[in-house]
């Protein structure tokens, strides 16, 4: 499937209050978020497992005239240097429970006092009264669960969110859970 190159929307929502400084994308696919951030003025490390993804990132990083600093690694081995962004976003990326909550973790730990982690996946709502992704629940998360695994950071948000999802067959909607956190700045 070929993504969009427009940003995520609640990527563009839930960031376009922040002062740019260096963002963190885990699991940036193709990079369209990435590439959208550093055309913000953010300073962004993009790291992904999939060396395709990342190529179609740099091309459109170079199209569009944009630094981004490209990383090709498994999330699963990835340690993002700790309290050191001032955003980090992780977008679908869909886990068993034990990666996920490991996962969840090194996002947390990377954010800087005063920084933000923005977490965007398909809900669990969404099998049944939703449209599209992974169909095997144990890949699916709530806000509640998303939120439950960020003891070292302040939930300012932890919602059901909705978006449309364009297909041949028309229109559908899809559930997404959004949690937004942010690390306090210590005094």
């Amino acid at each position: 499937m070929a993504w969009t190159a427009a940003p995520n929307q609640f990527l563009v929502a839930e960031t376009e209050h922040l002062a740019p400084g260096k963002a963190l994308d885990l699991g940036c696919g193709e990079g369209r978020n990435a590439v959208w951030l550093a055309e913000k003025g953010w300073d962004v490390t993009a790291v992904d497992f999939s060396d395709v993804g990342i190529a179609k990132g740099r091309e459109m990083a170079t199209r569009r005239d944009v630094e981004v600093t490209w990383v090709i690694k498994d999330l699963n081995d990835y340690l993002p240097t700790p309290q050191s962004y001032d955003l980090v976003i992780d977008f679908y990326i869909h886990l068993p429970p034990d990666e996920r909550r490991a996962l969840l973790a090194k996002a947390a730990a990377a954010v800087a006092p005063g920084g933000t982690l923005l977490v965007v996946g398909h809900d669990l709502t969404n099998l049944e009264f939703g449209h599209g992704g992974p169909q095997d629940p144990t890949l699916l998360q709530s806000p509640e669960t998303i939120a439950s695994g960020l003891d070292s950071l302040k939930v300012v948000k932890a919602e059901r969110v909705r978006r449309a999802v364009e297909t041949e067959e028309g229109t559908f909607e899809a559930i997404d859970s959004l949690v937004r956190a942010e690390r306090g700045v210590a005094h």
